[in-house]
């Protein structure tokens, strides 16, 4: 594996940081936090233009056909700067969604405008009782002529309020197969039946109830299979969650370059304080944390990106990554002591994302189960 970056992939970074760090400073996500819609339509519409949301959308669908790697060095700068909006729903989970399971009708229909910036979807997955498990989804979609009849709420649902489309998981069918019965269909957000209602969260971030009351959805926007959803649904989701861990790379190298600034500047007992060797180690374990991050993250992507089985990759990242991220940013309070509480500083909120990030497709007890189960079907390897 050569983790040196292309010449094209330096140029997605550099433009990437220097876009983010003149439109998206700290004071503009503090003020979208508490913004009903959480987002700017200015930096969405610059965003397109600088063909973001297109990145991993194919040339034949309009867009730019780069890999997932690539997708990846993005992400990580908006997780630098702790980007608010829907792109991590649009292009992650609805994009790779349509690339996984959609026919041509469809990706021709949909993918266009998505690469454009001039869609937004989400996906609507969780529920009271689901985990990333298929047997827990009881939101049903009933057949009746030529549309489906949804009903049931999801919970959770990124994005929704401000979403055109909605990928919801529904159950279509029973079989003794845990993984059978489920079927992705897309639905128009302003379709009658549908209502929404937000729900708080640590982070601030726009997340929904969404409430399926007998919506109807043409059967042309069923993706894939019928019955035979969660298969692609499942590999989006790894993908997702290599998605959400270069995210958090960004954000614990942000949390780590803050740390290491303040350490510099902030005097006590007459010394900076990262002259002592509590700090400097505190610094250490943060960028060790950091750079197995960093490694087990693009080493996924990159598997991916070559088409090999990367199940277990994802999961060990996201495992990894998880509790990696929550240790540097706790490292990051401890060496700013009582003034990193006060929202006057950044690190609170890196806190709070954490918290969320950490729990969002699987925490680390989740992906070492799948770990586990690799190992003992295939053996250590």
């Amino acid at each position: 594996m050569d983790i040196k970056f292309s010449e094209e992939q330096r140029m997605i970074r550099d433009s990437v940081r220097q876009f983010l760090f003149k439109n998206c400073p700290s004071s503009f996500v503090r003020e979208m936090v508490e913004d009903e819609k959480g987002f700017s339509e200015d930096l969405w519409k610059g965003m397109a233009e600088l063909g973001w949301m297109g990145l991993i959308v194919p040339e034949k669908y309009g867009g730019d056909g780069l890999g997932f790697l690539d997708l990846i060095v993005l992400l990580e700068e908006m997780g630098r700067v702790l980007l608010p909006g829907p792109f991590f729903s649009t292009v992650v989970l609805g994009g790779f969604t349509l690339l996984e399971a959609g026919n041509e009708e469809q990706k021709n229909r949909f993918l266009p405008p998505l690469g454009r910036g001039e869609r937004i979807m989400t996906l609507a997955l969780n529920e009271a009782e689901s985990f990333y498990d298929p047997s827990s989804i009881a939101v049903s979609a009933t057949e009746r002529k030529n549309t489906f009849i949804i009903k049931g709420t999801k919970l959770f649902v990124p994005d929704a309020h401000v979403a055109d489309w909605i990928i919801c998981a529904a159950r279509t069918g029973t079989s003794s197969g845990v993984e059978e019965g489920i079927s992705l269909i897309i639905v128009d957000r302003r379709t009658p039946g549908i209502s929404l209602r937000p729900l708080r969260t640590i982070a601030g971030d726009k997340q929904f109830e969404v409430v399926f009351d007998m919506v109807e959805a043409p059967k042309k926007n069923l993706l894939g299979s019928l019955n035979q959803g969660w298969l692609p649904l499942k590999k989006v989701l790894q993908r997702a969650a290599v998605a959400e861990c270069a995210q958090m790379v960004g954000s614990g190298q942000q949390v780590m370059d803050l740390t290491v600034a303040y350490a510099k500047k902030r005097e006590q007992f007459g010394r900076l304080i990262g002259s002592f060797q509590a700090i400097q180690h505190h610094c250490a374990n943060m960028l060790v944390d950091l750079q197995c991050s960093r490694w087990v993250t693009y080493k996924a992507a990159w598997m991916f990106d070559q088409g090999l089985h990367f199940e277990t990759e994802a999961s060990i990242a996201k495992a990894w990554c998880n509790e990696a991220h929550r240790r540097i940013v706790a490292l990051g309070h401890q060496v700013f002591g009582g003034v990193g509480y006060m929202e006057e500083y950044d690190l609170p909120h890196y806190f709070r994302r954490a918290r969320v990030a950490e729990a969002t497709f699987g925490d680390s007890d989740y992906h070492r189960r799948i770990i586990a189960d690799h190992v003992f079907a295939q053996g250590v390897f």
